[in-house]
Order: structure tokens, then sequence, then C-alpha cells
């Protein structure tokens, strides 16, 4: 697939404000973040996902002379600066979460470190992909886990908004926890496993629904799922699924996989019934796979109703989120280098609490229960920061002080998991395969507590801030919200 130009997928206050900072010949090193504020779909987590793209963007990166052209063209942009594009490429370090990990709100998922020019126009790709991506893998782990442990298909293509959402829908829909997706172009580019039966149109191009079936199960004996809500499913479509099964069967011929497919009606009884029907006929291996508007509400009320489902194809829903369409990741300036060298921290202040950022050049250290492996919490501090973990580590609720846990030294274990991607211009990482990071993703999954995981008020995973940082940051809101001073005073 050819790799798309990205360089103009931007808004244009990022090239508006390159000019100023060009003009004012300010170019100082700075530090912006990459977070979010609250988990879609009122989750215990979130799935990042999109750094493969951002890594291509990022190499990509160049203004061509058509792009400088069209620039021109808008006659709000100086001959100086449109010559300084022509020769621009990224120079910055760029820190990351691997794709694929379990991430929560208020801390950096990505960290640029560049030139304050290069800096702010990459912003808006950036958020793009990170967005959408984590997006549709944080929908897709919902729903995987409201299967619990049935497979799930991506079948929402001719929903998604648009060619490029359907494309890496599809990639982040693998990485949250999918086995395989409609998406022949996805399958090609991503090399992941692409599924499908056939549609209705198949039954009625037939004169008879028996005789569709028989064609279909003589083309693909491998995996033979027959669509059997056309006409009637009980009283029609289940019972020619089991003649052309049972044909097979005394023909001596066998099949890899096969079953039937359930599109539309209630699904819980509907496939109780043809359950029965077929395990009744002898095909007790026949499975059962359903599809028709599902999400992971649907899906976790027919589970509770014992529905006789072992595969569900999902559309819609999941590739376009549709309860909660966007993920909201933001990209806000930490800090600011000085002339020595050092970097200043920023911070954004807002009446609302939610809007207020974490100063200053930081990193994010995971903290896991040494016996359980399961996660204890995240500390998001200063990137200097070391710690011993054979040493009681003080953990605080950074809003709510008053709420603090010691973990003894020698019973945690710490990761640091923003990890170094582009250093100086120059890309340090490789991605792994889409198949690699979904096992990654579900090996992350599994370090979470039950009660995180659940789709109803999940346990909320503590966020904390190192007290070296607490203090940064409190110090930066007292100094904003001092009382001015008086001739008086």
């Amino acid at each position: 697939m050819n790799k798309q130009d990205l360089t103009l997928l931007t808004d244009l206050y990022e090239l508006t404000m390159m000019q100023g900072y060009y003009e004012q010949k300010q170019n100082e090193l700075v530090v912006f973040d990459v977070f979010f504020r609250q988990n879609p779909c009122n989750n215990g987590y979130s799935v990042c996902a999109g750094l493969a793209q951002v890594i291509e963007y990022i190499k990509n990166l160049n203004f061509t002379y058509e792009d400088v052209d069209y620039l021109r063209s808008l006659g709000i942009f100086s001959e100086s600066f449109l010559d300084y594009l022509s020769g621009f490429h990224f120079s910055g370090s760029i820190y990351a979460i691997p794709e694929g990990t379990v991430v929560f709100p208020k801390e950096p998922l990505l960290k640029v470190i560049a030139p304050i020019m290069e800096a702010q126009l990459v912003e808006t790709a950036i958020l793009n992909i990170i967005n959408h991506q984590s997006l549709i893998a944080t929908k897709t782990s919902r729903i995987v886990f409201a299967a619990a442990g049935d497979g799930i298909m991506e079948f929402g293509l001719r929903r998604a908004q648009g060619p490029d959402a359907g494309l890496y829908g599809a990639r982040a829909a693998m990485i949250g926890g999918c086995v395989g997706t409609s998406n022949v172009l996805a399958g090609q580019v991503f090399n992941v496993p692409v599924m499908g039966t056939h549609a209705h149109s198949w039954i009625m191009s037939f004169p008879d629904e028996y005789t569709a079936f028989k064609y279909y199960a003589e083309l693909y004996p491998d995996n033979c799922t027959l669509l059997v809500d056309t006409y009637d499913t009980l009283k029609s479509g289940v019972p020619n699924a089991i003649r052309v099964f049972q044909e097979f069967k005394d023909a001596g011929k066998t099949f890899k996989r096969y079953g039937i497919r359930l599109d539309s009606g209630d699904l819980s009884y509907l496939s109780k019934q043809a359950r029965k029907m077929l395990d009744e006929a002898g095909f007790t291996d026949a499975g059962i796979c359903a599809s028709n508007d599902l999400d992971e509400y649907l899906l976790h009320d027919l589970k509770i109703q014992g529905a006789a489902i072992d595969s569900w194809g999902v559309g819609t829903n999941l590739i376009t989120s549709k309860d909660c369409p966007s993920f909201g990741g933001v990209y806000k300036l930490a800090a600011i280098q000085n002339s020595k060298g050092e970097f200043v921290p920023k911070i954004k202040i807002s009446e609302n609490t939610e809007k207020i950022t974490n100063p200053g050049n930081k990193t994010i250290f995971r903290i896991y229960d040494k016996e359980t492996g399961k996660m204890r919490a995240d500390l998001i501090c200063f990137a200097d920061e070391v710690y011993d973990t054979s040493e009681d580590l003080l953990l605080f609720d950074p809003v709510d002080t008053w709420k603090k846990t010691k973990l003894a030294g020698g019973t945690y274990t710490m990761r640091e998991i923003l990890v170094p991607v582009f250093r100086n211009g120059e890309c340090v990482y490789k991605s792994p395969s889409v198949m690699e990071i979904a096992e990654y993703c579900r090996r992350e999954k599994d370090t979470l507590w039950e009660e995180t995981k659940r789709l109803f008020y999940p346990h909320k995973v503590y966020i904390d801030l190192s007290q070296k940082l607490y203090d940064v940051k409190k110090a930066l809101l007292d100094h904003v919200n001092a009382p001015e001073e008086t001739e008086n005073s």
C-alpha cells in the first residue's frame, strides 16, 4: 500500500502559529504531552493504538513543491517562511506508550520533545491517528470482554466513516481482541485473518434456499457457515442447513469448520432452538454465529440469557463506537527549555479541574504487585526521577490527597511504560506486527483486576503523581492564584 503524504493533514492554526514563531525567531525546545481525560464508554481503562501510523507520518513529514504552492496561494504566508517549509524535516524526539498497552486518563500516551515550530505542526495529525485507533481498540476490548471467550469478528467496513476509518478501525479492532475482520484490504495491509460468510442475496439468487446452501457448501467445505434467516429461520433455514450437512456426511465428506449464522430476530430464543435442532440431528460440533447490530450491552444480556452462540460478527457499533464516538485525546504544552538547558514546567489552568494539566518533562512507571503480577497503580513523575523497589513507596491521590497507600519495599515491581520512538529525528523503535500487538494487549489486560474490567461501574485504577511533581504543580497553581501585591501590602 502506498504511503500517504499527510503533511497538510493539519489545522490551519498550526501553520499560522509556526509562522509567528518563525518571524519572532522563537524556536526553543519544548515538551508536549498527548493524553486523554476520561475513558470512553465509561470503561475502567483504555487501549492505546495508532503508534505505527504516527511513526510513518513522522518519517514522511515534508512539504512538497505542490504543498508549498498551495500554501502560497492562500496569501497569508511569507516567502521566507515558505522557503523554511521547503526544507522542513522533523528533528525532535518522541516517546510513547507501546500499542496495545492498557492506559488511563491524564497520563501521557505520547510525548514530543522538539523545537516549538516542529512540535506545533505535528499536533493535529498525531491526535487524529491516536484518538481514532485508541477509541476503536477500547470499544473492541469491551465487546470482547462481554463475549466471555467467544470469538468476535469485525464486520464494520460498510458502516465505517470512510475508507481510512474502515481500514485503520479494523487494525485497531484486531489489537483490541477481534479474531478476524471482513475487511480484505486490512487483511492484506496488516496481515491479519479475514473472515466472512455470505449475504441474503446469495440465497435469493437461487431457485430455493436448499440449492443455495448446497452449492455454497460444495464451494467452501473448509469454512461453511450458512445464513439461515433469509425466509424463516426455524422452519426453513435451519432444516435446509441440516439437510445439506447430512448429505455431506452421507457422502463421506467432512467440513473443516461449519455451522449457521443468525442475522435477525430474537437471537437468544432462535439460537437455543437452532442448537437443539442441530444437536438432535447429530451435528453437535456445528457452530452458531450471530450478527445484527450487536454491542457489548446486548452481547452481555444474550450471554446471561444462555444464548447458544459461540462466535459473533459485530459491525456498526464497533467500527464507529456508536455510543461514544470520540476519544478526547488532547495535546498540551508541558515544559519549555530555558537558556541553561533546563526544562521549565508549564501548566494550563482552568476553572474545570479536569482540564488542569500536569507540568514538566514526565514519564510513567507502572507498579505491579510482585506476588500476583496484577497492576497496583501508575505513577506519573519527572523524567529524571529514580526509584528503588526495595524501599517503601508512598502513593497518594493527587486530588484527594488524604487517600494514601504505602507499598512495602520488596512487595512491588515497576516498569517504565513510555519508551523512546524517535531520537533527534531518527526512528529508534520497530513496531511489532498487528497480531503481536494483539497478543501483547491480551497479556496487558490480564494484569488488570477483574473489578477494573467489568462493563458497569468498573473500579477506578489509581493514577498518582510523585511527591516532587505534585509539589511543583501545587506551587504553580499557588503562584497563579496568589493575590496581587499592592504598594501598601
